[in-house]
């Protein structure tokens, strides 16, 4: 299809883009049909927000340079939820409630996602994850869909990279518990760990926004564990890091996507070197698709590479403009019958087809951080 070419967009701006035209309650206003979006463009998990938020600009730019949708105009429309708790379902009752829009974009993290997932099943309108992994996330209703993997499968394939990769059975977890994604990925790295023989040798846990990590350190140092699993978002995983090496801690470390961000490295700088993270997509992927949307990614963000979370952005908007183009209609119901029937888009992070629980299985890359940089590993279907 025309929509899926890649063409540039202009820099990101933190602000609702607005147009000045009249609202209308189908979410079409003029010659435009609304699409909201909520991210984290401030605050702690600002990496997040802003790699994804630059993806979706770029998926919308070029959607409307091939025409649109239902030959009208794309208008984004997009909240900052500042990174803060509670802030997401304010801010998407505002986009359904003001600027009326006909389907929400959002979240990247899993606990933002579930503040919003029951404001948009009440109202019935469809809301996309581009990459919240926790299972509850499209538990809450038949109108909220992902295009990512979920924690189940990144879990397993974790559990099984501690075994096969880097040879270790016996594991100490640090979890991250105010994160519903760092509880769900220890539940289902777990499970798996120990049902194939691991032994988990500590299981020391902490809260977002922590800063000394070195008394869970200092204990798990005392049990000597082959390799420490910290399912935790890249601020919390860089200072660990740190802090584990303070200690003399040689143990690998490794996560899951919540570690995606080029403030990782900033954050944990040479400490990171030989750790491993599983994530999306990687931006080393030979595949023209791929090329190409790094290609015009660098051009308009200033030599910026694009991550997983703005792969996973530019994907999440274009599912959704073609569910649109297909259900031939802005009625929410029409919109979410249509998503729910997504087979085999092809996309930056791979091929989306949703299954009955409006899951999408895809692929998983596993990174690891040599001599400072972020390379790519190997890539594990489902």
């Amino acid at each position: 299809m025309k929509t899926r070419l890649l063409l540039p967009v202009m820099a990101v701006v933190c602000a609702v883009v607005t147009f000045g035209c009249k609202k209308e309650s189908t979410g079409q206003a003029g010659d435009v049909i609304k699409i909201g979006e909520f991210a984290s463009l401030t605050g702690k998990e600002a990496a997040f927000g802003q790699s994804s938020h630059k993806g979706t600009l770029l998926a919308i730019a070029e959607l409307n340079v091939a025409g649109g949708v239902l030959d009208k105009k794309i208008q984004l429309v997009y909240e900052d939820n500042r990174s803060t708790p509670g802030e997401s379902a304010t801010v998407v009752q505002k986009l359904i409630s003001r600027d009326r829009v006909v389907a929400i974009l959002g979240e990247v993290a899993s606990g933002r996602s579930l503040e919003a997932a029951p404001i948009c099943q009440k109202n019935k309108i469809p809301q996309v994850s581009p990459s919240s992994t926790n299972p509850q996330v499209t538990e809450m209703g038949d109108y909220i869909f992902r295009v990512c993997f979920t924690d189940p499968f990144q879990g397993k394939l974790l559990a099984d990279f501690a075994k096969r990769t880097l040879k270790a059975q016996q594991v100490a977890i640090l979890t991250d518990v105010a994160a519903p994604s760092g509880v769900g990925l220890t539940r289902y790295f777990k499970e798996p760990f120990l049902a194939g023989g691991g032994t988990v040798v500590m299981d020391k846990s902490f809260s977002s926004g922590d800063k000394d990590f070195k008394p869970q350190l200092t204990a798990i140092k005392a049990v000597n564990p082959q390799a420490i699993f910290a399912p935790c978002y890249y601020t919390e995983a860089g200072l660990i890091a740190v802090q584990a090496r303070q200690l003399g801690v040689s143990a690998p470390l490794f996560g899951g996507d919540g570690w995606e961000a080029p403030e990782l490295i900033q954050i944990g700088g040479s400490a990171l070197e030989g750790t491993y993270y599983s994530t999306h997509y990687s931006a080393e992927d030979q595949s023209p698709l791929v090329q190409s949307f790094v290609k015009k990614f660098k051009a308009r963000f200033s030599g910026e590479t694009p991550d997983a979370m703005a792969a996973l952005g530019y994907d999440s908007a274009a599912v959704l403009v073609d569910a649109i183009n297909r259900a031939g209609s802005t009625e929410g119901p029409k919109i979410r019958d249509a998503l729910a029937t997504t087979k085999d888009f092809i996309g930056v992070t791979g091929n989306t087809t949703m299954d009955p629980n409006r899951n999408a299985s895809k692929p998983a890359v596993i990174i690891t951080v040599k001599e400072g940089r972020f390379k790519y590993v190997e890539t594990i279907k489902p």
